[in-house]
């Protein structure tokens, strides 16, 4: 399980994306970069964020340490923005603290800076979560003590906001055209085989038991047009994320495609 930590001051928001994340201190003395489990995206969000993470990690890839928040609406008062009030009380309870990297710069000309297998890496691990959310409009890494980290993994694993139709997304393609890596990236069908022996089924299982259960009971009575999301429990909900997770990649021809070929283009 993560490690968990009690809110103790809104130190101000981070408007950078949609979600209004805040940067908030805690009771450990450490501060957070903290996704709300009420902002509009809903807890979906938060859960392909620790998934996310610890895959990344399996794959050798940095990225800032994970917490759950502890947030007691009581802080809301004291905040003079309004949104921000309604945000805090609506996020009673458990939410997501991303460690906060002091000093650490947007690394947002990545292509002159990273090596081109760890590039490689990335993509091939960006095309198997189905991260769109990577492009050089906003790559959405950092630079800290001199090494690359990922962040921000929301728009990953789609596959948890239509469950009945979750079934087509292990061959969905990805499309790496406007990745931020892919011209700096070495072919990444090198890095291919290594990459997916990593990700094992008890890789998988541990990355989904990070996940506290407060995110995901939701889905237990979720109704899509009208249809129940099948679940009858939430050991059924986590192995519905290790099967889906599974099969994109032991499906790997149908999504890798597309950033094999752009690859191997740019190393020409």
């Amino acid at each position: 399980m993560l490690p968990q930590v009690t809110a103790t001051r809104y130190v101000t928001p981070l408007r950078e994306g949609g979600s209004l994340p805040g940067l908030m201190e805690a009771d450990d003395l450490g501060t957070y970069v903290v996704k709300f489990r009420g902002a509009g995206q809903g807890p979906a969000t938060l859960v392909a964020e620790v998934i996310c993470a610890s895959l990344a990690a399996a794959l050798g890839l940095d990225v800032p340490r994970l917490v759950t928040v502890v947030l007691d609406p009581a802080l809301a008062p004291g905040e003079p923005d309004q949104e921000v009030q309604d945000l805090l009380r609506a996020s009673e309870g458990l939410n997501l603290g991303v460690d906060f990297l002091p000093g650490a710069l947007d690394l947002d000309r990545p292509t002159g800076f990273v090596d081109p297998g760890w590039a490689a890496r990335v993509l091939w691990f960006d095309a198997y979560a189905g991260n769109v959310d990577r492009s050089w409009r906003n790559p959405n890494m950092l630079s800290w003590h001199r090494r690359p980290y990922l962040i921000d993994h929301g728009a990953t694993l789609t596959f948890h906001h239509s469950w009945p139709i979750a079934t087509g997304w292990p061959r969905r393609p990805y499309d790496a055209a406007e990745h931020a890596l892919v011209a700096a990236a070495a072919p990444v069908q090198f890095v291919d085989a290594g990459l997916a022996a990593a990700i094992t089924d008890d890789v998988l299982g541990a990355a989904v038991d990070e996940v506290p259960d407060s995110w995901l009971a939701g889905w237990l009575s979720e109704v899509w047009e009208g249809q129940g999301a099948g679940f009858d429990d939430l050991a059924a909900v986590r192995a519905r994320y290790v099967e889906l997770l599974s099969a994109r990649r032991d499906d790997r021809e149908r999504w890798l495609a597309s950033a094999a070929g752009l690859t191997r283009k740019a190393a020409s």
